[in-house]
């Protein structure tokens, strides 16, 4: 485990990440969920998978889970966090390409993060947040087609986040580069119905895709 130090509009402080080191010259940064932290086993599934198919990964904690509250701060905290985190990939490993991962909430912050000016080879969302459940009135996209660097959306297609589908799909055709992968039956949290199966197997189950869309 590293801290990472960073500086809030509210001032100095270091959040917590675990850096797995592997040969590939490609480092994916994992940012968390909005309920959850670094170390959910569907985070911690994915990036051993990752670690597995020989690349460094990343996960890290926003600062507002290392100060123990449960909901997220203002965005411009996260942005703020996504900035130090790749600055500290860079660091430790500067020939490596730099590549932004997050389930839901973290995946979203990082593509405003590279919409504001982040400098990363490409995004990959694990169910991006488009709207609340049951609200698609309010989508979160106005950012989506600021960005020039390739995208993945990695989506289940029973997500209530992106219902109605249609929707979804008219805001990735927004985007400069973007490519979706369907889980067929997937929720949220790419459960499917009828098919029991541990956090950190679903979670490894998506680390070819985004393999695959890094190795390209």
């Amino acid at each position: 485990m590293v801290d990472i130090a960073l500086e809030l509009p509210t001032g100095p402080t270091s959040i917590s990440a675990d850096w797995i080191a592997g040969d590939s010259g490609a480092t994916v940064i994992i940012a968390h969920g909005a309920g959850t932290g670094k170390d959910h086993p569907f985070l911690t599934g994915f990036a051993e998978a990752l670690g597995e198919l020989g690349f460094s990964t990343l996960r890290f904690n926003f600062p507002y889970v290392e100060q123990g509250r449960r909901m997220p701060g203002p965005a411009a905290h996260a942005i703020a966090t996504w900035r130090a985190v790749v600055a500290f990939a860079r660091e430790t490993d500067p020939g490596a390409t730099i590549w932004a991962t997050g389930k839901s909430y973290g995946g979203r912050m990082a593509s405003m993060a590279v919409a504001d000016g982040l400098v990363v080879d490409g995004l990959a969302y694990l169910g991006y947040p488009l709207h609340a459940p049951g609200k698609p009135e309010k989508p979160r996209i106005e950012h989506l087609p600021a960005i020039g660097v390739p995208q993945l959306f990695v989506e289940g297609t029973n997500d209530p986040f992106i219902q109605p589908v249609e929707q979804f799909e008219e805001a990735v055709a927004t985007c400069q580069e973007a490519e979706v992968v369907w889980i067929d039956g997937g929720g949220h949290t790419f459960e499917v119905k009828g098919r029991k199966r541990p956090a950190s197997e679903i979670g490894a189950s998506l680390a070819p895709f985004v393999a695959e869309f890094v190795r390209r």
